[in-house]
């Protein structure tokens, strides 16, 4: 007597199963529900635009998830590549089709998780990998300068290998450089032309940080048929705030270190006709010996103007030939008057002290001078020149492009006494 009820329940259950279907579980007792139930597999209940084994899929066509029938629908799909790196989709409201609205990356591996739900509410589960070709057209990005100690100045650099010009295109190159300091600061990266990027902080770098910059760009798709390469990351760290500040009105440098004055240098800079830029420059290098010549900035030999002079301790500031060095040949006038034909002169003495204390990096200020404001890009750093609202304007993520005048001077190792 007491038997059959069980035979009974258990015929129940088995019959209960069928109907349901293969993977939910019905007889968990009497308070068992579809949704509780685990996860069935949803290969029969989706298609995918995955390629076929052995093959790799195209990253310039969009990955596609449909339902199969009308009792079934997709509720969530996530797709994410060996770095880690979600696609971008939507998903229908019916939970019909699910779509890629991102850009696959090239040459990497995806892993794609499809969650669904049957007509009971079942939930069921998809997993599918597949690999994408590699790119045709692959975009490098080396970044600069090389590792190192730098001054608070120094901005971080970006060379492309081809031309960026869509603000789409720029947008998905910034998205993937990557820029950390410690202690941690405002910044932004600045489009000097098609071909290179500069960033910097809002204000100089503070004194003592770690600056890292990497690049998530491989596989990324830039533009079309154009993706990223691999890029070597870059470590700085940031010396002492070290600032040397030229008033060619009272010919006078005035060298601080970290807000303290440590140096006051009787200078001489550019005379009319060859007066020094005014504004900000950055520390470029240093050479303990340049031959200058005017022929190199367009005075004929055996004019007036002419010279072709030894100079010992030069410290450049410029591409086009500006530097700080050692003028013996002018010890009379440093303090009093200006006759340089650009360049900030001084005594051996001082120049040896400035070129042994100053590194890349370092500010260099000139004020009150008759010449033309320093240019922000294409004759060294002036990056500084900009004011933080404008150096914004060059961001294509944050307040629209900026052309900039950032061609290269094709008289960048031109020197100037």
């Amino acid at each position: 007597m007491n038997d059959t009820p069980r035979k009974r329940t258990v015929v129940s259950c088995t019959v209960l199963a069928l109907v349901i279907g293969a993977g939910a579980t019905a007889c968990s007792g009497q308070d068992s529900h579809p949704l509780s139930a685990r996860p069935y597999d949803a290969a029969r209940q989706v298609t995918m635009n995955a390629p076929a084994a052995g093959k790799k899929a195209d990253p310039d066509k969009p990955l596609e998830v449909t339902a199969k029938g009308k009792d079934g629908r997709i509720t969530d799909v996530t797709a994410v590549d060996t770095a880690g790196r979600y696609l971008a989709g939507e998903l229908s409201a019916d939970g019909a089709r699910w779509r890629s609205t991102g850009p696959l990356a090239a040459g990497t591996r995806y892993t794609v998780k499809v969650s669904t739900e049957d007509g009971h509410g079942a939930p069921g589960v998809r997993t599918v990998t597949f690999e994408t070709a590699s790119p045709k057209r692959i975009l490098d990005v080396a970044l600069g300068p090389k590792a190192g100690t730098y001054g608070v100045g120094q901005p971080i650099t970006a060379e492309l290998s081809a031309p960026v010009a869509a603000k789409e295109a720029r947008a998905a190159v910034e998205r993937a450089l990557k820029v950390q300091s410690w202690p941690g600061v405002e910044g932004a990266w600045h489009w000097v032309d098609d071909k290179k990027l500069h960033y910097r902080p809002k204000e100089y770098w503070p004194t003592g940080a770690v600056v890292e910059v990497h690049s998530n760009l491989e596989g990324v798709r830039v533009g079309d048929h154009l993706y990223g390469g691999a890029a070597k990351p870059l470590k700085l760290t940031i010396g002492d705030r070290v600032e040397a500040i030229t008033d060619a009105s009272t010919h006078q440098m005035t060298v601080k270190r970290n807000g303290e004055v440590i140096n006051t240098i009787p200078v001489t800079t550019g005379k009319p006709g060859f007066s020094t830029r005014n504004g900000v420059k950055v520390v470029l290098g240093k050479e303990y010996f340049v031959r200058m010549r005017g022929t190199s900035i367009g005075i004929p030999v055996g004019s007036a103007e002419s010279y072709d002079l030894p100079v010992y301790y030069a410290t450049r500031v410029t591409w086009s030939g500006e530097y700080v060095h050692a003028a013996p040949w002018s010890t009379g006038s440093q303090g009093y008057a200006n006759v340089s034909h650009g360049c900030t002169g001084m005594s051996t003495g001082n120049a040896a002290w400035f070129y042994n204390t100053v590194r890349e990096g370092d500010i260099v200020k000139v004020v009150n001078s008759l010449g033309e404001a320093m240019d922000p890009f294409g004759n060294g750093f002036g990056d500084w020149n900009l004011d933080w609202d404008q150096w914004r304007t060059g961001s294509a993520l944050l307040e629209g492009t900026r052309d900039g005048s950032g061609a290269a001077d094709d008289a960048r190792l031109r020197p100037r006494i």
